[in-house]
């Protein structure tokens, strides 16, 4: 009996054409498995393309729910970002993809998990991390990191000369990243740092000058940093994305045009299309602003770039992840109520927003008088607050 590989497989350009590598260089039987985060490919096709191209059994799993719940949620509880701007998309979608990749090695007894990343990437790490993090034994195949292919053209001439139908061209040859959450666009003409990006690239999102000309307000509920409600009406996590998706894209939000530190050492630019992910961010970052202490949210601001570099690093399966998970579901405890957003042409507004734990209270934020506070009060709070500066005015008379 041969022994298996397991293949991450989406039908894309690299998988597509690794299927054929693995049987010309390798005795082994080939196990595609097929992971559905929401990204509305065709399935059914997929599945006849793996065996057509010499897999022996693909598995298709339906982890919608799970990434949604388990990944997105709990990056969103954290306002994590990358450089102040990702948000995460392939990167939330790694370590469950990774797990996934191991119960199917294990349920097949295969010795053997391989990728499509290339050997310039993030993902090859995420994945090959995630993986040694739940089984160390498993044997990685990493096909870009040892063929003769060395770009996504020698990629094409070799789908074509094989005769395996490719989703890309030479003319439209961006490497694309889709699920329910975001698409990625990387490489052609997005490699020349002088070129615009090109809106007919878009797949989720229409562009602004095109979005429409009415403005669009939305209501979301949120009870402990969790999305709840969609303007009243309760929905499931997957439900709440693809209804924010919808009005995020149809109003132009959500693309952004990043050049961003790979953690492999070099920059990159990729466009990404986040619309209900923008929007979530926004409303629940404003929130945070209405619930959350001042202590607790400036220390949580740090918190949140060090939680979107681990993720983005591929450190998901790590205790110092899990010990920020616990901080921040503390930090969400009271992190409850409605925000209104206006949404226009690109651009979002907050149009109200209501907590039975607000922090705010409009009888002492008042200019008028308050009960738990005195302006006269205010004259000694300056004075101690200013001391050390008063001081050192003291001391070095000539330094200003």
């Amino acid at each position: 009996m041969k022994d298996k590989v397991v293949l991450a497989y989406s039908g894309g350009l690299d998988t597509s054409i690794i299927i054929p590598w693995l049987k010309e260089n390798y005795d082994l039987d080939v196990i595609a498995c097929c992971i559905n985060l929401g990204q509305d490919d065709d399935f059914d096709e997929i599945e006849v393309k793996a065996l057509k191209s010499g897999a022996e059994k693909i598995y298709i799993e339906d982890l919608t729910l799970e990434f949604v719940e388990d990944y997105v949620f709990k990056g969103v509880k954290a306002n994590a970002m990358y450089e102040g701007k990702y948000l995460l998309g392939t990167s939330f979608a790694r370590p469950l993809m990774a797990k996934k990749l191991v119960e199917v090695a294990h349920k097949e007894g295969a010795k053997y998990i391989c990728h499509g990343c290339t050997g310039k990437g993030n993902d090859q790490v995420r994945f090959e991390v995630g993986i040694a993090s739940i089984d160390p034994s498993i044997k990685i195949i990493a096909p870009w990191r040892m063929w003769d292919i060395k770009s996504r053209e020698d990629a094409i001439d070799y789908a074509n000369a094989n005769g395996i139908e490719i989703p890309v061209t030479k003319e439209k040859i961006y490497s694309r990243d889709k699920n329910i959450w975001h698409v990625s666009h990387e490489g052609g003409d997005l490699e020349n740092l002088k070129n615009e990006h090109k809106q007919d690239m878009y797949l989720m999102v229409t562009p602004p000058e095109k979005a429409k000309d009415e403005v669009t307000y939305v209501e979301i509920y949120f009870e402990k940093g969790i999305a709840k409600k969609i303007d009243g009406k309760e929905m499931n996590p997957v439900e709440i994305i693809k209804t924010l998706n919808k009005l995020g894209a149809e109003n132009g939000i959500g693309v952004i045009d990043l050049l961003e530190n790979r953690l492999v050492g070099m920059k990159s630019r990729g466009v990404y299309e986040t619309p209900g992910g923008t929007v979530l961010y926004k409303a629940h970052k404003e929130l945070e602003y209405l619930t959350i202490d001042k202590d607790t949210f400036h220390y949580k601001q740090g918190i949140a770039q060090k939680y979107g570099e681990l993720v983005y690093n591929g450190l998901w399966f790590t205790t110092l992840k899990d010990s920020l998970d616990a901080f921040i579901d503390v930090t969400q405890e009271k992190v409850t109520g409605t925000v209104k957003l206006k949404l226009y042409k690109g651009n979002m507004m907050v149009a109200g927003m209501e907590s039975p734990y607000a922090l705010y209270d409009e009888g002492i934020s008042s200019f008028g008088a308050s009960e738990l506070y005195d302006h006269k009060d205010a004259e000694g709070f300056i004075k101690l607050f200013g001391l050390p500066s008063k001081i050192n005015a003291m001391i070095n008379k000539e330094k200003y």
